[in-house]
């Protein structure tokens, strides 16, 4: 029963949001709204559980001092810290908003600062030119990165328009692929799910 009647809950939810989009009755756009302000209740409840897990590795951490412990040391400071803020921070969040726009923001800028070298060895790595179709990124890459720039146009006036060609065709054309294809996954991942093939959000493999 421990894992019958999840199955059967997931299955009864999810049949009823899918058939939701095609009734209009009134009943059931209340009844699927309803279930969707649970299920962010839900969520909002496994927030908790993320900070209660973040708090209780890191502490075992530090209690076995393993590799770089102190910097778990001071996640949970300013975990805490910014907890406090938030809640005892006074009026429209006065403390934390200053925690976060003064530390916060920085160090996220630096981080995404240092990503950029890893970004450009990426892309050396990726634009070699082994084969026809690393060829061909290549040299969209170029076209794109010298029409995004002044240069481009002092080369050519075209430059600009071709590089929008390339985005809106090309580039449109590809991503609505790779989406098309993330959906089809997606729908048979649900379906799993629904059918009880897919078990492992219930903590196991069968």
């Amino acid at each position: 029963m421990k894992r019958t009647i999840p199955l059967i809950i997931v299955f009864g939810c999810g049949i009823f949001m899918l058939i939701s989009f095609f009734i209009p009755l009134r009943w059931v756009q209340d009844t699927s709204q309803l279930l969707q302000t649970w299920y962010l209740g839900v969520i909002a409840f496994f927030v908790f559980i993320g900070i209660a897990n973040i708090v209780r590795v890191n502490v075992n951490k530090i209690q076995r001092k393993l590799a770089d412990w102190q910097y778990s040391i001071i996640l949970l400071v300013f975990l805490f810290v910014m907890i406090g803020a938030g809640i005892f921070g006074g009026p429209e969040g006065g403390l934390f908003n200053y925690l976060f726009h003064n530390f916060q923001i920085p160090l996220s800028a630096t981080m995404f600062s240092l990503l950029a070298f890893f970004v450009a060895s990426a892309a050396f790595r990726a634009f070699r030119a082994r084969n026809p179709e690393a060829t061909l990124l290549l040299i969209a890459a170029v076209l794109v990165m010298v029409g995004r720039v002044p240069v481009g146009y002092w080369i050519w006036h075209g430059f600009p328009d071709l590089v929008e060609w390339l985005m809106q065709v090309p580039n449109t054309a590809a991503k609505r692929g790779i989406i098309l294809g993330i959906d089809l996954g997606l729908i048979s991942m649900a379906l799993r799910v629904l059918l009880g093939i897919e078990r492992s959000y219930m903590g196991g493999k069968d």
